[in-house]
């Protein structure tokens, strides 16, 4: 269990936060990097890290070229707001001292998304839980943030009593080796080969497999998916049912989703909650390709089930950036709002 006393420096997030970035040089934590940047973050000062051995590596901020921590204690000692952006190993092991001595935590992996004392957040559906009791903030998996984007506005309006979704997830999901190995593999001729994180070859093809199986023959992708969207919309017993498929595309995941409302709800009455919703954008084709470099989560063919409260629907968007980066730094940005 993690704590929220702290024993250092108690208080709301400074207006100009010390922040330090682990996982700077991974593909998440450079994208992390260039939205603080472009949006402007008050970063006073920044402290990008990586492994435990990150040697030589440099980045680059605001026009300075950085050097690159080894991730411990003592590299974060003094900072103030901490983006994990890497395994979560390192966020096991570490985020609980920094809550302990006065930082605040907002975390990529997996590790503390599905603990109860841990709000899990996408500002545009649940920032009502930043309310500074808890110091340790976990985001989403890049497939949930969609998915959850697209739902919220049609639970609002009409509840939410199924869902079935099949999403197509982009290699970098897999993080940068996912990405160089679809390269590699559209690049017969190339030498350099990375070891591969798929179950399969995934050029010209599409892997119905992400992560490992479980003993029911459940992914953890398929898990993820159900449980955290189910802890978002504190709907702990909605029923979710997910197959989550690898697909040969560099950036953006995107879903085919059926919904069973729990009062009836027309095309219209959905396209205008939809599209009402902040962050939400209705498309005729909403393609990864599109999402691809934006903040939006792309709607589109949406359609109604005959006989039943259904609705369907196709959605895209960046799993680097909504997915991970940009939902990191408006969580950042909603705190600071309540300083």
């Amino acid at each position: 269990m993690v704590e929220s006393r702290t024993t250092e420096r108690p208080g709301p997030l400074a207006a100009e936060p010390v922040v330090a970035v682990v996982g700077a040089t991974g593909l998440v934590g450079e994208v992390l990097l260039a939205r603080l940047e472009e949006r402007g973050f008050p970063v006073s000062r920044l402290v990008p890290c990586a492994g435990r051995s990150s040697g030589s590596a440099r980045v680059r901020f605001r026009g300075e070229e950085l050097a690159v921590h080894d991730t411990t204690l003592a590299s974060l000692a003094g900072v103030e707001l901490v983006f994990f952006a890497a395994t979560g190993e390192l966020s096991r092991e570490l985020a609980p001292e920094l809550v302990r001595r006065g930082a605040i935590v907002i975390d990529k992996s997996s590790t503390w998304r599905l603990a109860p004392e841990v709000p899990l957040v996408v500002p545009e559906v649940n920032a009502r839980l930043l309310t500074g009791k808890s110091r340790l903030i976990a985001c989403p998996n890049c497939t949930t943030i969609g998915l959850v984007m697209a739902l919220e506005p049609l639970r609002r309006v009409a509840g939410l009593a199924r869902v079935v979704v099949t999403t197509l997830q982009a290699a970098s999901g897999a993080g940068r080796a996912g990405l160089e190995r679809l390269l590699s593999e559209e690049a017969p001729s190339r030498a350099d080969r990375p070891v591969s994180p798929f179950p399969g070859v995934l050029a010209r093809n599409v892997l119905p497999r992400c992560e490992g199986l479980g003993a029911d023959g459940e992914t953890s992708e398929e898990s993820k998916l159900r449980d955290e969207t189910r802890k978002i919309l504190a709907l702990p017993e909605l029923e979710v049912s997910a197959t989550c498929v690898r697909v040969p595309v560099p950036v953006g995941h995107s879903a085919a989703v059926f919904v069973e409302t729990l009062e009836p709800l027309s095309v219209e009455e959905a396209r205008r909650a939809l599209g009402a919703f902040p962050g939400v954008r209705i498309v005729d084709l909403p393609t990864p390709r599109d999402a691809a470099g934006g903040d939006e989560v792309l709607v589109g063919r949406i359609r109604r089930i005959p006989g039943r409260h259904g609705i369907q629907f196709f959605q895209a968007s960046d799993n680097l950036r909504k997915g991970a980066a940009t939902n990191a730094v408006q969580i950042a940005e909603a705190l600071l709002e309540r300083v």
